[in-house]
């Protein structure tokens, strides 16, 4: 089996040994999109690559965005190079990984009044969709098109018809977030990463006096397992999104303040309260900002299970850990979509929410969070550790190597960036399926593995049952994850490796204890450690329901 499609050596504790006892060329700290690209794009050059991640991989930003893998057609007229390399990332992800990363319509109303599109400017608009296509939308094989005031309502039947007059369609990518986190770093294992999660850098360690290399980082201080031990490692590359500034105090002595969040809410309702089998584009009454409504969760019949709204772009100066969607957040997202459909879609509707947050690098000057660059930045401290802030989900990879040419500059190596044309794990192997099928539900996720969850099953029958009843994911997709996925706790699977949380969370706290169950078989857990693991899990779902300061939001026994 080529390196790329095996799956063999995702072992923690295999990988905490190696962690211990390897030298390494370069240690990546963060295990977001950033982090686990960045080991990805060093270990397929050939270097001795580490990476380590403080919780689970994507618990931060990565799982958290609007999972969509597009070129910005907001950023087109003020920053047409942005969407110009987000597009060509674009067509690299669709190559490199077809079973995760998906084309999905977007349709841009055109409304008699306040929208988005308004008649008067709709002729400019077709001018800079033919721009977009022609920057790079091309390449994922569509071209917008115009439609008639009917046809654009087929796609959303809730929208009040008077106000429409016509729309555009065009073409971008989605992908569930979480799940390419955890595909491209197995992919860097595939090529001799050592990767492990939950264990945090507590210092970074730095070459002693007489040393030809004096003050250099030379690697990491780790604590796994309440054990610490240092890793070692020529050059270390800080990916940690917006915990970059702690990273960077460690090494410099103070915190550089550089970073300033951009908090993005998104909710979830049912899709029977909105009904649109595309993407569709909304203005929010009274501001410049549009959210986009996707259509989640498919079903064979060409319809939907549910449905997303966001996202947001606002400062954000709580903690960074597990920021909360609050009240207001929530009354901007259903004043905007209520504002577009006509079915009066309220707090009890919403079945999940999440928000996350953006690492913009500021700027010189103040203004709002939206108008800051999404372009990245890579800078190496006096003591040589590089860091990689900025960007977008979209261009992650470009942003890995960026980071890692730097790294190889600094080793005074010549290794050549492998990474635009590889196959990430499941790539090989990968047949479409039709959509809304089980089968397509498990391609869609494990692409050339999917048979592995099928002899799962096969083995046992009763992992065929559904993991959170109402939503696709089966049980043998909670074994597989722990198996092979790093999953350790009852959140890695109902939050990242399934989106169960995230979809419909009273779904998924009702589904808790057995889930917790299940995975206790494979993790060892005896009875005090699934009660505490279920206690955990309906804590952060009474934290997220409490957030929204309405007792009738978000109920988390519904």
């Amino acid at each position: 089996m080529p390196a790329a499609q095996s799956h063999t050596g995702f072992d923690r504790r295999e990988m905490l040994r190696r962690l211990e006892d390897e030298t390494f060329d370069v240690l990546v700290i963060g295990g977001g999109i950033t982090g686990v690209g960045a080991a990805l794009d060093a270990a397929s050059r050939g270097l001795r690559t580490a990476l380590v991640e403080r919780d689970d991989f994507a618990a931060g930003t990565s799982s958290k965005s609007s999972k969509l893998v597009h070129g910005g057609l907001r950023y087109l007229q003020d920053d047409p190079r942005l969407v110009y390399e987000a597009l060509r990332e674009r067509k690299r992800l669709r190559s490199n990984a077809p079973h995760l990363v998906k084309v999905l319509p977007f349709m841009l109303p055109v409304l008699t009044k306040d929208g988005v599109v308004s008649r008067k400017i709709a002729r400019a608009l077709g001018s800079a969709l033919w721009m977009y296509d022609l920057t790079g939308g091309w390449r994922i094989g569509k071209f917008h098109k115009r439609l008639r005031k009917n046809a654009a309502f087929k796609h959303l039947p809730t929208m009040p018809k008077d106000r429409l007059a016509s729309a555009y369609l065009y073409y971008d990518a989605t992908a569930d977030d979480a799940r390419l986190v955890v595909t491209v770093a197995r992919t860097a294992a595939a090529h001799g990463a050592a990767i492990a999660n939950r264990c945090s850098v507590v210092e970074l360690s730095k070459s002693s006096a007489g040393h030809a290399a004096q003050g250099q980082v030379d690697g990491a201080v780790v604590e796994a397992d309440g054990r610490r031990f240092t890793i070692r490692a020529s050059v270390v590359v800080n990916a940690c999104g917006v915990w970059s500034d702690d990273v960077r105090a460690l090494d410099e002595g103070t915190h550089p303040d550089s970073i300033r969040p951009a908090k993005g809410v998104h909710i979830t309702v049912p899709w029977e309260k909105v009904r649109n089998d595309v993407a569709v584009v909304i203005p929010v009454p009274k501001d410049k900002r549009s959210l986009f409504v996707v259509p989640w969760v498919p079903l064979a019949d060409g319809t939907f299970r549910h449905t997303y709204v966001g996202t947001t772009d606002t400062d954000y100066d709580g903690p960074l850990i597990d920021p909360q969607c609050t009240k207001d957040d929530i009354d901007y997202v259903l004043r905007a979509l209520n504002a577009s459909v006509t079915t009066n879609i309220t707090e009890a509707d919403i079945t999940g929410v999440w928000a996350g947050l953006r690492p913009l690098v500021k700027a010189a000057t103040s203004g709002r969070t939206a108008d800051l660059s999404r372009h990245h930045k890579v800078r190496v401290s006096e003591s040589g550790v590089v860091t990689v802030t900025g960007g977008k989900l979209t261009t992650y990879r470009e942003m890995a190597e960026d980071a890692i040419d730097t790294a190889v500059r600094r080793l005074g190596m010549r290794a050549r960036c492998r990474t635009r044309n590889l196959p990430l794990v499941g790539a090989i192997g990968f047949v479409d399926q039709p959509a809304g099928t089980a089968e397509a539900h498990l391609a869609d996720r494990y692409g050339g593995f999917a048979d592995e969850i099928t002899a799962l099953i096969f083995g046992d029958p009763s992992l065929a049952e559904p993991l959170v009843p109402g939503l696709p994911y089966t049980r043998a997709e909670a074994i597989y994850a722990v198996r092979h996925e790093m999953a350790l706790t009852l959140d890695d699977v109902l939050t990242r490796r399934t989106r169960a949380r995230l979809i419909d969370r009273a779904a998924a706290l009702r589904a808790a204890p057995s889930v917790a169950a299940l995975l206790a078989t494979e993790l060892n857990w005896d009875a005090a450690e699934v009660k505490r693991q279920v206690d955990h899990f309906e804590a952060q779902c009474a934290a997220e329901a409490s957030s929204a300061a309405s007792p009738a939001a978000l109920s988390v026994t519904a």
